[in-house]
């Protein structure tokens, strides 16, 4: 509810009640208080009170909350804290920042708690034992900065608030959440999820420019939008999002941009996705935990590996701070709740007077060790920077020397510059047309017919079913650890799905179920369409060699020959299915293969059709119509 009067800001630290401070339009600061209700799950977010009525809450997700989706974490207990409001009212930006205090809070023994070399250390390991063995595209291993805090824990949440709100610039939420025992005051750039009105968004931001000294201009700013490494970061994280929005959104999803976020001391490129869903927005909440910015992708491996190479529980890091307010106009069977979530990034963290500031980097085929130790500091400068704990690029005008009646200036934003515009915008020339472009019906060419879609742990099979559909199909996914022998039966066509790893481990059961699937499939003699993983299982099963190549493919579009049309494809593998150069045939199954290398691209033979790369990925350009090509092959008669 909206009280008729604010608490001041300065006496909200001597009251002692929980409360959020909450800056997202630029022009006001919201004010939340209310009381304290921990939960385990997110389906128990008390939307409701006990006579059915409406509630605001916002709920801080913290990173363990994986679990709810069988997902790996170090497992610290932090709870899933939710602040029911009993009121929410605002004051002018202005007024806020002359009523916070303003002192600086001191630190000591400030420091990484992991030193830069065994950072770097840490990220040539992962490049060569993760990335390199085909564990995923990328990951995000995290380090925090640490320091004491002698301040009363409520006044140095105020205190760091008003300094980002003053400081930092471009964040789409400001924010400080205090509550017993615990302190979060941040600056996210990066809404992971909101859903208004039935409306479903996310916002991929990936890519990170570290300001030179005196700023960032156009020239500095090209360099790096031209970099390889940064481009293909942010189409992999587009790519992971996609696949949430595929399991939440009907209409599967469409992506708009790319843009510039703009802040203090950094520049990200980023990316909006849209869609439509009917789903409780704790629902949508659950099946987006968390975005592939911050753990990397596919999503379930990368939470292992983070495991692997996280000593540390993340507590709050990488969660969300949901906002879920209740809908005057909520139809039955509708959304009774819009949803606004920003990732828990550039936040700093205040327990048992103990500041932390945990900050990662992406880490792909191409990462630089020392590069990503340089952007940890880089992230992790514009929080401190900020909030006054090292030196602030530029002094800010003290608010007695500000004209209130001039308009605030503006650094002139890069986005705006031409030449940055026109090199943003090419960008979209290596996508794929049809989750640029709003999608048609589900009448394809296979209308009526139907596909069972087995996931081996890689959620492109959301994308991939969503293609499917819209050819016609009525596709179901299943997880491979509950497919049965039934179901792989009596499906008209079965989708054998991607996923991480090694094709050849004898020893994961994964793995081992992927091959049943396939050869159950295969002797049966029913339609069978095998994608990336299966591809190579399917190829092993055909007697075809298979081998880790020389660099890992994550992330990287090819145009290639198949069966004697080109294709742009997009590819996520490690391993590959090879023969000698030249081969086009092994007994019935005809072979589409590098010309140089001998990399299997695809199979197809009697009811089986097969590809190595990610029909379903924005980098495929001509997905859709390879994808008709294989499904066309795969349903083919036998004999005709």
């Amino acid at each position: 509810m909206t009280g008729p009067a604010h608490p001041s800001l300065r006496e909200l630290a001597a009251r002692g009640i929980p409360f959020a401070l909450i800056a997202r339009d630029g022009a006001t600061v919201e004010i939340l208080t209310g009381d304290v209700v921990d939960v385990e799950l997110l389906a128990d977010i008390p939307l409701t009170d006990s006579a059915g009525v409406s509630r605001e809450v916002l709920a801080l997700v913290p990173f363990r909350q994986v679990r709810e989706r069988g997902f790996a974490c170090h497992d610290d207990g932090a709870p899933l804290r939710c602040l029911v409001v009993s009121e929410h009212t605002s004051v002018p930006r202005e007024v806020a920042l002359a009523d916070l205090p303003s002192a600086p809070v001191p630190l000591t023994d400030a420091g990484f708690d992991i030193a830069d070399e065994a950072y770097a250390e840490i990220v040539r390991t992962v490049i060569a034992d993760e990335i390199g063995r085909g564990e995923g595209a990328n990951f995000v291993i995290r380090r925090d900065f640490t320091a004491g805090v002698e301040a009363d824990a409520a006044t140095a949440a105020l205190t760091w608030f008003r300094a980002l709100l003053e400081y930092e610039r471009g964040a789409y939420w400001t924010f400080a959440i205090v509550t017993p025992g615990h302190v979060a005051v941040g600056a996210s750039p990066e809404a992971h999820v909101s859903a208004q009105g039935g409306v479903v968004t996310m916002n991929p931001i990936s890519g990170t420019f570290r300001h030179p000294a005196g700023g960032a201009t156009a020239e500095t700013l090209t360099e790096f939008l031209e970099s390889t490494k940064e481009t293909e970061e942010l189409f992999m994280v587009v790519d992971e999002e996609l696949k949430m929005m595929s399991a939440v959104c009907s209409d599967g999803g469409r992506i708009t941009g790319p843009h510039l976020k703009e802040m203090s001391r950094l520049t990200h490129t980023e990316y909006v996705l849209r869609g439509r869903s009917r789903l409780d927005p704790r629902d949508i909440l659950r099946e987006t935990m968390f975005a592939p910015t911050v753990t990397g992708s596919p999503m379930q491996n990368a939470c292992t590996v983070i495991t692997r190479h996280e000593q540390t529980p993340r507590g709050y890091y990488s969660g969300v701070a949901a906002l879920f307010t209740p809908r005057a106009d909520a139809a039955p069977g509708g959304q009774s709740h819009d949803l606004d979530a920003p990732i828990l990034i550039r936040t700093a963290y205040l327990e048992d007077g103990r500041l932390r500031v945990p900050v990662g980097a992406t880490l792909v085929r191409h990462s630089d060790p020392y590069g990503e130790v340089g952007e940890t500091h880089g992230k992790a400068a514009g929080v401190l920077g900020a909030i006054g704990a090292i030196a602030r690029d530029l002094a800010a005008e003290p608010l007695e020397a500000i004209d209130e009646d001039a308009p605030a200036a503006e650094p002139l934003p890069l986005a705006d510059d031409p030449a940055i515009a026109a090199l943003l915008a090419s960008r979209n020339g290596r996508l794929a047309s049809f989750w640029l472009e709003p999608q048609g019906g589900d009448d394809g060419p296979f209308r009526g017919r139907g596909a069972l879609v087995v996931d081996a742990e890689d959620r492109f099979t959301t994308m991939l079913a969503h293609q499917l559909r819209h050819l016609g199909l009525d596709a179901r996914i299943v997880p491979w650890s509950a497919v049965t022998d039934a179901e792989i039966d009596e499906a008209e066509l079965v989708v054998s799905g991607p996923g991480p790893g090694d094709p050849r481990d004898p020893a994961s059961p994964r793995m081992i179920r992927m091959r049943e699937v396939v050869a159950r499939r295969r002797a049966s003699g029913r339609p069978l369409l095998a994608v990336c993983l299966s591809h190579q299982i399917l190829a092993d099963s055909l007697g075809i060699e298979l081998a880790p190549l020389a660099a890992p493919h994550q992330g990287l579009q090819k145009t290639v020959d198949v069966f004697g049309e080109p294709a742009s494809i997009g590819f996520y593998n490690t391993f590959t299915a090879r023969v000698p150069v030249g081969t086009t045939h092994r007994g019935e199954t005809e072979i589409a293969a590098d010309a140089d290398t001998g990399d299997v691209y695809a199979l197809r033979g009697p009811g089986y059709a097969s590809v190595q790369g990610h029909l379903e990925s924005i980098l495929s350009r001509d997905g859709m119509v390879t994808l008709e090509r294989l499904v066309a092959a795969a349903l083919e008669p036998i004999g005709s």
